[in-house]
């Protein structure tokens, strides 16, 4: 039982620096398109690069699913509670 304990720690880490990913990708996002730090910074965009190539394969089977909707992009949402969710169904196993 200490070793599902183990594996539902490892999870849930991952699954939080997965979430802060996303969140570090949208708040540089929003910052690039309303131009408060110009895109020509280095450095932002390398990282902002970096995060997107993790954060692509990941969200490529989402994007086939969900309906065009435009400009909004709303498949880190919907990654975001699938992770959730995910956490959520492992930790009721391991109460049960």
């Amino acid at each position: 039982m200490q070793a599902l304990q183990v594996l539902y720690e490892i999870i849930s880490m991952l699954t939080n620096v997965l979430v802060m990913l996303i969140i570090i990708q949208f708040i540089i996002g929003l910052l690039f398109a309303f131009n408060v730090i110009n895109s020509s910074n280095q450095f932002l965009a390398s990282f902002y690069e970096a995060i997107n190539r993790l954060l692509e394969p990941v969200y490529r089977p989402i994007r086939r699913i969900l309906p065009a909707t435009g400009a909004i992009d709303f498949s880190p949402l919907v990654l975001i509670i699938l992770l959730n969710i995910v956490l959520i169904v492992l930790n009721g196993i391991m109460v049960a």
